[in-house]
């Protein structure tokens, strides 16, 4: 096949929502967000540029993996999968939705260290689970309310959060408690 493979480096701009499909099959999606940054000659300064959040479905072994692992909003994360734009109608508009389909995703350990732990792998996805996974990502793109991130607790969509954008970039000198908090900045704004 000639899908379109691509690998995101950036942070978790929510926190991780994982379920069982109906037919038995875990299921996690999450927002990953990444913020380009030009170096500007004139004012000898990084500049942030448009910050952009994709959606990532995992599915099976990856998925269980990832809701086990200590994975949460605002950690640096590399992910690496099929790119998917898949086309929806709301409220009488067409509207299309960029998705990845990870094949691996884990911590960026340019910005930090992890612990690694063998676990055993899964089964297969049927067409009921990808519709059902569909219908989760369309929280993404919904303009309200609250969204599920565990079976308890509740965070702001990247959708209806407010703020502007801010600098940080694992690049430019900043601390990582500096990134961190400017992170959490643009994560707020989207």
């Amino acid at each position: 096949m000639n899908d379109a493979h691509v690998t995101l480096v950036g942070w978790l701009a929510q926190d991780p929502f994982y379920t069982i499909t109906q037919n038995g099959t875990p299921f996690l999606s999450l927002r990953v967000g990444c913020t380009p940054r030009r170096f500007d000659r004139q004012t000898a300064q990084w500049q942030d540029m448009d910050a952009m959040f994709l959606t990532v479905n995992c599915w099976r072994g990856l998925a269980d993996n990832i809701r086990s692992s200590d994975l949460k909003r605002g950690d640096p994360v590399l992910v690496t999968g099929r790119l998917r734009i898949r086309e929806y109608a709301k409220d009488g508009q067409v509207r299309f939705s960029a998705e990845v389909e990870a094949s691996t995703l884990g911590h960026d350990l340019t910005r930090g260290s992890a612990e690694f732990r063998r676990v055993q792998r899964g089964g297969g996805m049927t067409p009921e689970d990808r519709r059902e996974a569909e219908e989760h990502n369309d929280r993404w793109a919904e303009a309200g309310g609250l969204v599920r991130s565990g079976e308890d607790d509740e965070s702001e969509s990247p959708a209806t959060a407010g703020g502007t954008a801010s600098e940080g970039y694992h690049g430019d000198g900043r601390s990582d408690e500096e990134e961190q908090e400017a992170y959490d900045m643009r994560t707020t704004a989207a």
